[in-house]
This record gives structure tokens, C-alpha cells and sequence, in this order.
């Protein structure tokens, strides 16, 4: 290798890359701990581009769909105003959304408790009759439960000294526990202005970043991270309307289904399933734990034949309909769907889970594109190449 300025530069860089990737591993540890103090303080940040890039798939429904003979019309005031009565429709949606799941469930869970608070006596009475059956099959003194005397002021005092002998480190942790909380919503609620600001600005923003771009790289790598970005967010947009169209589906599937089988609740629960399809893996525990609650506390029964049937429907969703709704969106054929979830979520958990699919998508296509440009270069076609295959099968068959 000729030792000119440019590959002087190069054996440089490398030494340089090689001394710091040396220190960072002796010091991993303060690295991670700058790290987190790094994270917590631009967390309300990335909040607020998640919540901006999921609000802005619905904002430009909106934007370009909705009003589009305003667009059209080009009227001077309608092009101030249209983007902030834009967002704040999408953010009303939104809340309205939510503000509806929650008008719907918690008086129901109110009503519940209710009537689970009034038969408690009841299935107190029920126990007691199966412990009597229980004893007398197994010819020992019954037991009464009206009759179990609890020494309270022994256990009042069992309770003092546990919190005086581990006192420190109970509110250490109680006091760990309720500022992560307040926290956590501090930079919800921060996050919300962020995103706010951002879907306000966004074609400025983008324009910036390109302009940082093409300022400190090469105009070729500054194309290339540019087209790279811009694939990544139209995969990403698709991947989060067809997870909201997978939602629909397996709402309207379960009222189907509810109906069917004369369950109560149908159309409340089957919004809620729909909602919490939208968390990987825990949403369809959540929306099946709270429907079969709900229904428990009506028909016993009929609770358990709702969670076989959320069984039954998670499968067909998992198996048929998410690959092929959320497939078809992002561009990817339904086996590698299921591939990018299972994969996702064994490596990341919940996150891999989340955003496998369009992550693989995306890989996927720049995949198919860089193997188009070297067949391309080596003046080959796929028809071609699936004409030498089928020589070849020919070939060996004989």
C-alpha cells in the first residue's frame, strides 16, 4: 500500500478507532453509567419523535385525504392554519379513542368489584360446604372459617418490626418506585409537547438534517443515508397501518365471535382486544384477562369458553391474518413475517417483537436491491438465471 496523505489519513483513523474501542472496554462500566444519565435526559425527546412518527401516519390521512379540495383550492389562510388544525384533529382522535376505551371499561370494572364485593359471603358460605365435603372424605375435623380467630395485635406488632428492621430500605425503594413514576410521566407528558413541535416543523427538520449531510459526508453517502431513511419511513408508516388494520380486524373478529356464542359485553370487549392487539405479546393477556373478569362475574362459564376462544382467535391472527395484513403492508412475504417476529422477540423481547417486521423489511429490501445492482453489473437477468437453474436440474436429472 503507497503511503500517500489519503491512506496516511486512513492508518490513522483505524489506530485512533482502535485506542477508543480499547478504553471504552477497560471502562464499560462509566460508559454505560454516562449512558443512562445521557438517555434520561434526551428521553422526553425520543418520546416525542415515537409519538410524532405514529401520529404523523394519521395527520397526513388527514392533511392529504381529508381536506384535499381545500388543498386544492390553495386558499392563503387554509395553508396557515391547516397544519396546527391538523395535528390537533389527530391528537382529538386519538384521545378520543382512548378517553372512549376508558368511559367504557372502568365503570364496567366499578360495577364488578361491586357485585364481587357483595358475593364475597356467598362464596365464603360455598368454600366452607366443599372444606366439610373435603373433611369428611378424608375423616378429619371440619374446619370453620367464621370460627378462625387472627390475632391482629400479633401480627400489628409482626408488621412494626419488620418495617423498623428494614425501614431504610422500604422507603428507599418506595421512594425509587414513585419518582420513576412521576418521572416516567413527567416525559410522557414532555414527550407530547415535543412531538407536537415536531409534526409542526417537520418538512424544516428534515431539510436541516439533509443540509448537515450533505455538508459533513460525501454527496454519494449523504444520497445513500437519505434513500436508506426514506425507505425505512415509508416501511415504517405501512408497518403501523397495518397493525392498526390487524386491530380492526381482530376487534370486528372477536364481536363476531362473541355474538355468536351470546356472550355479554361483546362490543366492550371486543374494542378492548383490539386495542390492546396494537402492545405485543402482553396486550392479548391484558384484553383477555379483563374480559374474562368481566364476564366471570356474570357467567362463570361463559368465561372460560371466551378465553378458549381468544386462544383460538390469537392463533389464526398469529399464524394468517397478522402475516398476511401486515405482510402485505411493509412488503414482505408472510414466512418472513413470522421469521422477523420470532427472532425479534427472542433477541429484544417486547421491542424486538414491536419493530422486527419493518426492521426486517427493510433489510429485506435493500437486500433485493443490492442484489439487482450486482446482477445488473454482471449483465445478468433473473430470467436468465432461472433458465440456467432449470438447464441444470435437466442436467443432474439425467
Amino acid at each position: 500500500m503507497e503511503l500517500n496523505k489519503h491512506n496516511i489519513k486512513r492508518i490513522l483513523l483505524i489506530i485512533a478507532l482502535s485506542i477508543l474501542m480499547f478504553l471504552g472496554l477497560q471502562n464499560f462500566g462509566y460508559i454505560l453509567t454516562y449512558m443512562s444519565v445521557i438517555l434520561n435526559l434526551i428521553a422526553p425527546l425520543i418520546i416525542g419523535l415515537c409519538l410524532a412518527f405514529i401520529l404523523n401516519v394519521l395527520l397526513k390521512i388527514i392533511e392529504e385525504r381529508l381536506f384535499k379540495k381545500l388543498n386544492e383550492k390553495n386558499y392563503k389562510l387554509w395553508n396557515k392554519i391547516k397544519r396546527p388544525v391538523c395535528i390537533l384533529l389527530s391528537v382529538g382522535i386519538i384521545a378520543g379513542v382512548i378517553f372512549v376505551l376508558m368511559f367504557q371499561i372502568i365503570p364496567e370494572l366499578k360495577k364488578t368489584f361491586a357485585s364481587l364485593a357483595d358475593q364475597i359471603p356467598i362464596y365464603l358460605d360455598q368454600v366452607q360446604i366443599w372444606a366439610d365435603k373435603l373433611a369428611a372424605f378424608l375423616n378429619i375435623p371440619s374446619i370453620s372459617f367464621k370460627d378462625i380467630d387472627i390475632d391482629w395485635d400479633s401480627l400489628g406488632k409482626k408488621v412494626t418490626t419488620f418495617l423498623q428492621n428494614d425501614n431504610i430500605n422500604f422507603l428507599s425503594r418506595t421512594k425509587n418506585i414513585t419518582t420513576s413514576i412521576v418521572s416516567g410521566v413527567i416525559h410522557f407528558l414532555v414527550g407530547i409537547v415535543f412531538s407536537i413541535y415536531i409534526l409542526s416543523q417537520k418538512e424544516k427538520l428534515c431539510s436541516q438534517a439533509k443540509r448537515i449531510l450533505y455538508a459533513f459526508l460525501p454527496n454519494k453517502n449523504a444520497e445513500y443515508i437519505i434513500s436508506v431513511t426514506e425507505l425505512s419511513n415509508r416501511i415504517f408508516s405501512r408497518f403501523v397501518t397495518g397493525q392498526f388494520l390487524e386491530a380492526i380486524i381482530i376487534g370486528v373478529l372477536c364481536f363476531i365471535g362473541m355474538t355468536i356464542l351470546s356472550m355479554p359485553y361483546s362490543v366492550m370487549i371486543s374494542f378492548l382486544v383490539g386495542m390492546t392487539a396494537l402492545i405485543p405479546i402482553f396486550g392479548a393477556f391484558i384484553g383477555t384477562a379483563i374480559g374474562a373478569f368481566l364476564i366471570l362475574m356474570v357467567e362463570p362459564m361463559q368465561a372460560l369458553w371466551f378465553i378458549i376462544f381468544i386462544i383460538v382467535l390469537q392463533r389464526i391472527d398469529g399464524y394468517f391474518i397478522y402475516p398476511k395484513v401486515v405482510g402485505n403492508s411493509v412488503g414482505l412475504p408472510s414466512m418472513w413475517v413470522l421469521f422477523a417476529v420470532l427472532v425479534g422477540g427472542s433477541a429484544f423481547g417486547i421491542i424486538g417483537m414491536l419493530i422486527g417486521v419493518p426492521v426486517f423489511s427493510v433489510i429485506y429490501c435493500l437486500l433485493q436491491q443490492g442484489v439487482a445492482n450486482r446482477l445488473k453489473k454482471k449483465g445478468l437477468t433473473a430470467a436468465e438465471i432461472e433458465k440456467k437453474s432449470l438447464e441444470t436440474n435437466a442436467d443432474s436429472s439425467q
